[in-house]
Formats: C-alpha cells, sequence, structure tokens
C-alpha cells in the first residue's frame, strides 16, 4: 500500500488550460537540463555530416559580408562614417545571422518535434528556447572571427565592447519573442513554414545589415520617420547597438529610438509566451 501511495505522489495530472496561463519559469528551470540537451542536439544535427562543420558559421556570414560590401559600399555609394565597410557590415550581420537562423529554427521546432510531443510530458516551451539557445555557438564562433577582422584592419577595441553582451542579450529576446508566436502557430497553420523565410530575406534588406541607418534620412526619411523605423523594426536598433560597441561612439544608434524598439520586443515576448501556454494544451492532439 505504501508503495502504491508513493508512486502516486510522482505522478503528473495534466489538464487542460483555458484563457491566459501563467509562464511557469520554476517548471522551466526544473527542465533546464532537457533545454540544453535539446539546443546540444540542435548542434549536432546541424553540422552532422557536414566536412567543414562548424567553419559554415564563418563562411555563411563571409560571403555576406562581401557582397554587401560589393553592393551598397562600392555600386550604391552608401556612407560608411569612416569605418572600413568590411567591418560596418560584419558587425551587423552578426546578430542578424543569429536573428534569422535561431527565429527559422525555433519556428518549426514544435512540428519538427511532433514524435516527442506526442509521446512524453515536458514544457513545450523547452523547444523553442532550444532552439534559439543553439545558434549561440554559431555567434561566439562568428564573433572570434570579427575579432580578427578588427585586427586587420586596425580597428581599436574599445570600453564599448562591454556593452556587446547586453545587445546579444536583445537579439536574443527578439528571436525568442517572434518564436513564441510563429512556433505556437505553426502547429495548427503550416503555411508558417512558407512565410518564415520571406520574413527572414524581407528583413535582410529593411534593416541596417549593409548600410548605416542615420543614411536614410536625406534619402528616403526624416528624423522623425527614423524614430518610426526603430520602433516598426526593433532590430535595426539592436544592429546599430552592436556597430556603436565595436565601432565606437561615432556610430551610436538612436537611443529613443531604441528604447521603443525595446518595448516593442519586451510586449511581443510577453504576450507570445502568454499565447504558447494557452494554446500548449492542444499541441499533441493538432500536431
Amino acid at each position: 500500500m505504501d508503495s502504491i501511495s508513493q508512486q502516486a505522489t510522482h505522478e503528473r495530472i495534466i489538464r487542460p488550460s483555458h484563457g491566459l496561463v501563467p509562464i511557469d519559469l520554476a517548471e522551466l528551470w526544473h527542465y533546464r537540463e532537457l533545454i540544453w540537451t535539446l539546443a546540444w542536439r540542435n548542434i549536432l544535427v546541424r553540422y552532422k555530416q557536414t566536412y567543414l562543420g562548424v567553419l559554415w558559421a564563418i563562411i555563411q556570414p563571409f560571403l555576406i559580408m562581401v557582397v554587401m560590401t560589393i553592393v551598397f559600399g562600392r555600386i550604391a555609394g552608401m556612407p560608411d562614417g569612416g569605418a572600413p565597410y568590411a567591418i560596418l557590415t560584419f558587425a551587423a550581420i552578426l546578430p542578424w545571422q543569429f536573428f534569422a537562423a535561431a527565429f527559422t529554427g525555433a519556428s518549426n521546432s514544435l512540428v519538427n518535434s511532433q514524435n516527442l510531443i506526442t509521446k512524453i510530458y515536458f514544457p513545450r516551451l523547452a523547444l523553442p528556447i532550444s532552439a534559439v539557445l543553439s545558434g549561440a555557438v554559431d555567434f561566439l564562433v562568428s564573433l572570434v572571427f570579427l575579432g580578427a577582422l578588427m585586427w586587420h584592419y586596425q580597428v581599436p577595441f574599445t570600453s564599448n565592447l562591454l556593452a556587446l553582451p547586453l545587445f546579444f542579450a536583445l537579439v536574443f529576446m527578439a528571436a525568442l519573442a517572434l518564436s513564441f508566436w510563429f512556433s505556437a502557430l505553426s502547429v495548427k497553420y503550416r503555411d508558417i513554414a512558407h512565410i518564415v523565410p520571406f520574413i527572414v530575406r524581407f528583413g535582410l534588406y529593411a534593416s541596417p545589415v549593409g548600410f548605416l541607418s542615420s543614411s536614410l534620412v536625406p534619402r528616403f526619411l526624416s528624423e522623425e520617420q527614423l524614430h518610426w523605423y526603430y520602433i516598426g523594426n526593433p532590430i535595426a536598433g539592436i544592429l546599430e547597438g552592436f556597430r556603436w560597441c565595436i565601432l565606437g561612439d561615432g556610430f551610436a544608434p538612436l537611443w529613443g529610438g531604441l528604447g521603443w524598439g525595446v518595448l516593442v520586443i519586451a510586449i511581443i515576448l510577453v504576450s507570445g509566451a502568454y499565447f504558447f501556454r494557452s494554446v500548449e494544451s492542444t499541441f499533441a492532439d493538432v500536431i
């Protein structure tokens, strides 16, 4: 009798949720080892049977840097603010590549793990979180290459670099915020798998990756419209923040616009997490 009652205490009763469901941070912390395991699995799968392996984390942004430098720097003649155009573009490509890969992978994380979802219980938020985490390895590898580029172009290492982890945290939260919404929606609407790549491609050219956002002022936008550009595209301020960390005070972002962009990201993150939790109980049935 004691053994039966002891076994019963370890059983977990799962009931359907209704309306807005609070985010259980304690539960996520309890499953932290699973999150790290899933993240490591994503890394291994990404480079499985590849000859160059993790070097692709450098090759891909390097090739984008070359194209951006030629198209925007030489052909379009966009201003560089006195910095080497290669560094100007790579400083923004670095966070953008992380965001694009993390957002794409996390948006498909539930659909790609449907066998796991239908067999065992764990907080489903672990899947998009682990997908975003796995992109941090590529970011760190590319960051080392960026340091080598700075040394090559004799760009000084300033104290602004100390703020780099803060801006990485912001781009991490931005990827996580969108992935909560899109991963949850993708379970029921498989069209999401076709929409996300379009968003990523459009965002690459709508964000100041190959150019300075300040250069838009005399060409397309007024100062007031530039504020709305930062709010409508919160990634823009983060990319400019990376440039400020790497290239110095002459490349400071529009701080007011950046602040509003961070607020937008926070709203999307919290609302996305609550929406995810509200529909979480239906995933096993719908997927």
